[in-house]
């Protein structure tokens, strides 16, 4: 559909002397050669395939518009190329009627090839002013002024054409193939239950579909409505087509269809992750009994702690996951979805809390193990070295162990029982100094080796 940018530029010079034979023959070839070529142009035109959907189109708006411009200036071209080629026979049949033309030949040749010979009656049709000027009856113009008033001519109808074909040729298609992949995605929403009114995804399809519609009709009946002209650019049809709103729907319609594939993946591995639910609601709830037991064991083994309140078992979230079962059961994948995602981190959170609740309410048994482990382990130090037998000791570990393994016991109480014992132990462990009273810095150490007899 490659038409010639322009038209060649007539070659002579302004009138002046009466040309020779020579300057005759040689100003009637080029002349014989830009016909052929203005020709050549015009044809090209006459049967691009845009021209072609411009006349059987029902245009609209601004396209409108400008084809009624540009059949008027397509009309005016003809027009001015026949006035052209009179000339171009004329001139040909004067110098034909001599071999040798006399000098009232070439007067007349020089008359048609340089000046203002030609004259052109305007067949009704008025081009725009900046173009053509105002409307005459009639117009006398040179050869040279005749072709470049078809210059100007011809580039605006062939922008005009190249631009519509542009968008024609780039927008209709790619909106048909995405009408395509919406069909397809409409049909995918609809076996998952995504319907208009039920599902976000429903109404955002339904608003695709009708967007499409409606920039088919648009694109169709006023393309130029869609043409982005390049900046600077002189050449017929330099621009591009305008795919905003078409990429806007190509996004909107992916947005959606990412939706949809995450419903059919729920649709797939509902069961598994309803199970997996199942059982972390079930961890949670073991947890909580295990704490509330242990609460009650806390409460009758341990005097003067704050114990935690045990919350009960977290009946929303189980009435939450019978919903989901149910919408599993009766396919409504759309539905059980965003259902299932809360309810999965929900399910861990519920999990975490039981197992700090758990944490927090066997603290109180926790210290009393350390303790007793405490306790053990310095005794088990005392035998290493011979003191079991000290009455001291035995008396303290005894005080000691009795708190610790009586109920309820008082944490704090055991634990300054403890101290005493563990004290008593490093005073009996700490070297005594040969030449001055008993060194008593081990009092209160821990079980480090340093308060052992080396």
């Amino acid at each position: 559909m490659g038409v010639a940018g322009s038209f060649p530029s007539f070659a002579g010079r302004p009138p002046g002397p009466v040309m020779d034979r020579e300057e005759a023959d040689r100003a009637l070839a080029r002349l014989g050669a830009e016909h052929e070529a203005i020709e050549t142009s015009l044809l090209a035109l006459q049967d691009h395939a845009g021209r072609r959907l411009l006349e059987g189109a029902e245009l609209t708006g601004v396209t409108r518009e400008r084809w009624a411009t540009t059949e008027q200036s397509i009309t005016l071209l003809w027009g001015y190329f026949d006035a052209y080629a009179g000339a171009l026979s004329e001139a040909r049949e004067i110098r034909a009627r001599r071999r040798h033309p006399n000098r009232e030949d070439l007067t007349a040749l020089t008359d048609l090839l340089r000046g203002e010979a030609v004259t052109v009656a305007n067949p009704g049709a008025v081009p725009p002013p900046s173009v053509a000027g105002p409307a005459r009856l009639s117009e006398r113009f040179s050869l040279q002024e005749l072709v470049a008033r078809m210059n100007e001519l011809y580039a605006r109808s062939l922008d005009m054409v190249v631009s519509s074909d542009s968008v024609w040729s780039a927008l209709p298609a790619r909106i048909d193939l995405l009408a395509a992949e919406l069909h397809r995605t409409r049909s995918l929403a609809h076996s998952v239950g995504v319907r208009p009114g039920e599902h976000p995804a429903g109404d955002d399809l339904a608003e695709i579909t009708e967007e499409l519609a409606t920039l088919r009709v648009q694109v169709i009946s006023d393309p130029l409505a869609f043409w982005l002209p390049g900046p600077g650019s002189a050449a017929p049809g330099g621009g591009r087509p305008d795919t905003s709103r078409y990429d806007r729907a190509a996004r909107a319609l992916e947005d959606v269809r990412r939706e949809i594939e995450a419903v059919l993946a729920v649709r797939q591995d509902a069961e598994a992750r309803l199970v997996r639910l199942r059982d972390v609601l079930s961890r949670a709830d073991r947890t909580l009994t295990e704490a509330r037991a242990a609460r009650g064991e806390v409460l009758a083994k341990i005097a003067a702690s704050e114990v935690p309140a045990v919350s009960g078992p977290p009946t929303a979230l189980q009435e939450r996951l019978a919903a989901a079962s149910d919408h599993r059961r009766y396919a409504q994948w759309h539905r059980l979805s965003p259902l299932l995602e809360s309810l999965e981190q929900e399910a861990e959170d519920e999990l975490l809390r039981a197992r700090e609740s758990l944490t927090s309410v066997t603290a109180p048994l926790a210290v009393r193990a350390e303790l007793r482990g405490r306790l053990d382990a310095y005794r088990a130090k005392v035998a290493r070295h011979g003191l079991a037998e000290d009455p001291v000791l035995i008396e303290r570990y005894d005080a000691a162990r009795r708190m610790l393994w009586s109920a309820p016991c008082d944490l704090r109480v055991a634990e300054q029982a403890v101290l005493r014992y563990q004290h008593a132990v490093a005073d009996m462990l700490t070297p005594r100094r040969p030449d001055g009273p008993q060194d008593r810095r081990g009092a209160g150490t821990g079980m480090g080796e340093e308060g052992e007899t080396r």
